[in-house]
């Protein structure tokens, strides 16, 4: 929004220059005043999550539990390395792949605000509420409030998609998540992602125990079950994996509290 007393462009937000007989304009600088905050507003940030950032996320120190310790770290770095480097970066994307509660949204959320700081635009989207969205786009009764969902998910700048694979899996999910996920690729489009599905490359557990005092496990679909094979071919071509399987679960840690 520009700013009515700009001496430069007295509130029209566009300054005029001539150049050889030639006029053009441009942006005026004080429409980007504020700018970053206005597009954060916009990105559809959970309240969750609306004060994460690379500053308050919390890696274990190294003498108290190691591993973690280098989980996280590296974790942290690759996110920061992949900001700073924006649009730069080697690959659009990152796929932070680890356990429910060790700080993959987080990290995630962290790596878009500093992008939006630089100047871009992104959007999140929790992928369970993505996919219902567009299914209830269907719908005439609905579709006028979701039919929007699938285009914002396709032309964001940068799109945050959170808990990739948590939905049930099925031929229509598969063709919608493949299209989505090919489109942003071909396009370099930047895509951010979390999934605490295990996958032979990004590592986790098949079978995850649901008591302590028996053996009984739940048993999980890897994300090429969840997600199709196509889409998760292109996910991998497109981006930058962040393994983070091993990391305690800090939301358990922190109730126990």
């Amino acid at each position: 929004m520009a700013t009515e007393q700009c001496a430069q462009c007295g509130g029209s937000g566009w300054v005029i220059t001539e150049r050889d007989g030639v006029s053009s304009g441009r942006r005026c600088d004080c429409t980007r005043a504020g700018r970053p905050e206005a597009v954060w507003e916009q990105a559809g940030i959970p309240p969750n999550y609306l004060n994460d950032s690379f500053d308050n996320f919390s890696v274990p120190d190294v003498n108290s539990n190691h591993v973690a310790h280098r989980i996280l770290q590296q974790a942290m770095t690759i996110a920061a390395g992949y900001a700073n480097a924006f649009p730069a970066a080697a690959k659009p994307g990152l796929l932070f792949a680890g356990d429910a509660g060790c700080g993959k949204t987080h990290l995630a959320v962290a790596t878009v605000r500093k992008l939006i700081e630089k100047g871009f635009d992104a959007v999140f989207w929790d992928y369970q509420t993505l996919l219902e969205r567009i299914r209830a786009s269907y719908d005439p009764e609905t579709r006028g409030s979701n039919k929007d969902a699938y285009q914002s998910a396709l032309d964001a700048e940068i799109l945050l998609l959170d808990d990739l694979g948590a939905y049930r899996s099925s031929d229509w999910v598969e063709d919608v998540v493949t299209g989505l996920i090919t489109h942003r690729c071909n396009h370099r489009k930047p895509l951010i992602a979390t999934t605490n599905l295990p996958d032979e490359e990004m590592g986790g557990k098949d079978a995850v125990r649901l008591s302590e005092g028996a053996a009984r496990y739940d048993l999980r679909k890897t994300l090429a079950e969840q997600i199709g094979v196509r889409a998760r071919s292109r996910l991998f071509e497109m981006c930058t994996i962040v393994k983070m399987f091993g990391a305690p679960d800090y939301r358990v840690q922190r109730v126990g509290r």
